[in-house]
């Protein structure tokens, strides 16, 4: 009389017909009416007839080849799925004073395709990889699994080249990737990375949401605008990636994590951010947070305005401060924005 049946995905229980049927918008038990009596339910076990050979239980790809003789024939299958991601990590650890780093990466595999990989070669490609959807890519391909571990032997457990226009990271031993694991390897390790911290005082600031829509000619004749101030000192921290700096390998975009071991010897976070894929012997400029001892002011003293037809122009001046609350001396860039 009633099946209690909901199709799956829908909103079918959210419609006005679903809300009559259920009442309440959701499916009630089914009404099954035998010999004449009404039951919520079927009575017994429900068993069925075995499977036919044709039923397909699991995802299955099924070729014809011609060919005029026959015969075994070896080939490889290459495809490319979803469900398949990684990202690096990357920390950074600093002494209790100082700015030597020490520098460790990780690269995050995640398998969410719902098939293991038993005994994978994983290839990790790092760059932006034109799809449609945007992702980095990861290549599985089976193989035979070696005893030894990651790393044994002097053998780093990652190796990175140049490939096409991207950078291929190479797992050296075979792994098995398991559905809806996630499995973490470290690709890199420096010590004694030379630093530099330094402050920058950037103090415009504008609503977002103020001038939104506007035409530039019609801002540019607000005298307010960008005037008001922005109080915060960015801390910057910025270090080479070369192979004289202990660095000098391909980093793959991804989060840093930066500590600094405090006096019991603990190590206290200290800031994050994410960086851009980078280069070798290219310079990273991560911003770490805001200083809480450092303060800027930045103020419109004066702004004059010219409307005649051949000598447009708006003249602003600015007086910028900065408090450094601290007991040493700092140096602080000031950014300005035409």
């Amino acid at each position: 009389m009633r099946s209690g049946y909901t199709p799956a995905g829908s909103n079918f229980v959210q419609t006005q017909y679903g809300m009559q049927q259920f009442g309440n918008g959701q499916p009630d038990q089914p009404i099954i009416e035998i010999d004449g009596k009404l039951r919520f339910g079927l009575p017994g076990l429900p068993l069925f007839p075995p499977l036919s050979d044709e039923t397909i239980v699991k995802p299955t790809l099924s070729w014809q080849i011609q060919s005029e003789t026959a015969g075994r024939v070896n080939a490889e299958l290459n495809y490319v799925t979803g469900g398949l991601n990684w990202d690096a990590a990357y920390n950074v650890v600093a002494p209790e004073t100082g700015d030597l780093l020490d520098l460790t990466g990780w690269v995050t595999m995640r398998n969410q395709t719902g098939k293991t990989f038993e005994n994978a070669r994983i290839k990790l490609m790092a760059g932006n990889v034109n799809k449609v959807q945007m992702v980095q890519a990861i290549s599985v391909s089976g193989g035979a699994m070696d005893s030894t571990a990651f790393g044994i032997g002097g053998q780093p457990p990652v190796t990175e080249k140049k490939f096409d226009e991207y950078h291929l990271y190479e797992l050296h031993q075979p792994t098995t990737l398991h559905d809806k694991e996630t499995k973490q390897v470290e690709f890199t390790s420096a010590t004694g990375v030379q630093s530099d911290r330094y402050y920058v005082y950037d103090g415009f600031k504008i609503d977002p949401t103020r001038y939104q829509g506007w035409q530039i000619e019609n801002i540019r004749q607000q005298s307010d605008y960008g005037t008001q101030s922005n109080p915060s000192v960015w801390v910057m921290r910025e270090f080479a990636n070369t192979t004289a700096n202990h660095l000098g390998i391909p980093l793959p975009a991804g989060r840093v994590r930066f500590y600094r071991r405090d006096t019991d010897g603990h190590l206290e976070f200290t800031g994050e951010n994410v960086i851009e894929h980078t280069a070798q012997d290219e310079t990273l400029h991560i911003f770490t947070g805001t200083a809480f001892d450092l303060v800027g002011e930045r103020k419109q003293t004066s702004y004059r305005i010219n409307q005649n037809q051949n000598a447009r122009s708006v003249d602003e001046s600015f007086e910028i401060k900065l408090r450094n609350h601290t007991k040493e001396a700092v140096e602080i860039r000031v950014v300005e924005h035409m």
